[in-house]
């Protein structure tokens, strides 16, 4: 198994940046795959289309989906290099002109109505009303690049910050916002060389408290959040322990048969109403799943993160940006990322990324 190169160079910063989109557009595979519900079905496709060794991931037949165009309005904003409520402003504003590009994209519908309330440069205006339904993985899914632009353990309050302000401009669920605290931890991570067995108990130990303190520090809707706070991380604990990585010390446990048939069933039971990664906790949980089985191998980790019953491309792009800091562009068949949208700007986001970084 290839070893993950010591530290996070360049390389790794756009490999992460593309290999996010690339995910995201197998995930998606132009609304036929994000919206199947059988594994089995999309490898069975996969096969009649050659293997993933045959995609060319290019328009008009693989497009990104909105969570690419929401990711690289994040990292866009973070690329600016301002902090703070001028930060937040930014991104909102971002997140408003990033709405006008998703024809056949099929952004969610608290993404939708999140930034339909948002008003950039107003007093408050990056804040929108509480929303119960909030919990899905929209969030979750545009946060990635915030691991990036702070990947220092000694960050962690601003990735916790920023993933939680930016998290709730669209889904100030708790369920939805702590996805965007998942994703942008696990790059940090992935940056740092942290062990992927102590992932899991890093959110649920380190940075979900710091998340809890950081709203009832801005006194935003501290009362609702701090009533549906439960579920994120009971349901992270409980993947823990189904993986025996409550202490952080792998090897993972895994179940006897583990091919898409089970991994259907397994991501199910990840979930919040049985369609698997749709939700803020259980996105990156089966990214993290994936990224456990595959080690250094795209063509396991795609299987397991991107060719699913359920939200397969929100899966994907949040294993895939982890996988690409970790393994680079290695063993990735050239026509997966070669012509992929928005490689230019997903490529030079990364470099933005990496220089405010250093």
């Amino acid at each position: 198994m290839e070893r993950p190169s010591r530290s996070a160079t360049l390389e790794l910063y756009k490999a992460a940046m593309l290999l996010s989109g690339v995910g995201d557009a197998l995930g998606y595979r132009n609304q036929l795959w994000e919206y199947n519900e059988s594994g089995p079905a999309i490898h069975q496709e996969l096969q009649e289309l050659g293997g993933l060794k045959n995609i060319k991931a290019e328009l008009p037949d693989w497009p990104v989906s909105d969570d690419t165009v929401l990711h690289l309005a994040t990292a866009e904003g973070l690329a600016t290099g301002k902090t703070g409520e001028e930060l937040m402003h930014e991104v909102a504003a971002r997140y408003v002109e990033a709405m006008k590009d998703m024809e056949g994209r099929k952004p969610g519908p608290s993404s939708i109505l999140g930034v339909s309330q948002l008003k950039p440069g107003e007093v408050g205006g990056y804040r929108v009303a509480y929303n119960p339904d909030g919990t899905g993985c929209g969030a979750a899914m545009r946060s990635m690049c915030i691991g990036l632009r702070y990947p220092k353990p000694d960050q962690l309050l601003s990735l916790v910050a920023v993933a939680v302000e930016t998290g709730r401009m669209t889904h100030p669920h708790p369920t939805g916002f702590l996805g965007a605290v998942a994703s942008a931890l696990f790059t940090s991570y992935a940056i740092q060389r942290r062990p992927i067995t102590t992932w899991g108990l890093g959110l649920i130990n380190e940075a979900c408290p710091i998340a809890k303190n950081f709203v009832e520090g801005r006194g935003y809707a501290v009362e609702e959040t701090e009533r549906d706070w439960g579920y994120f991380c009971d349901k992270w604990q409980w993947y823990l322990d189904l993986r025996g990585l409550a202490h952080g010390v792998g090897p993972a446990i895994w179940p006897a048969s583990y091919g898409p048939a089970e991994r259907d069933e397994a991501y199910k039971s990840f979930s919040l109403s049985g369609w698997a990664g749709r939700s803020g906790h259980d996105a990156p949980m089966i990214a993290l799943d994936a990224l456990l089985g595959a080690g250094s191998d795209w063509e396991e980790l795609m299987s397991r993160a991107a060719f699913h019953g359920g939200d397969s491309d929100s899966t994907a792009v949040i294993a895939c940006c982890c996988w690409g800091l970790l393994y680079g562009l290695q063993g990735v068949p050239e026509g997966n990322y070669a012509n992929l949208e928005y490689r230019e700007r997903l490529e030079r986001s990364a470099e933005q990324l990496y220089a405010l970084s250093h």
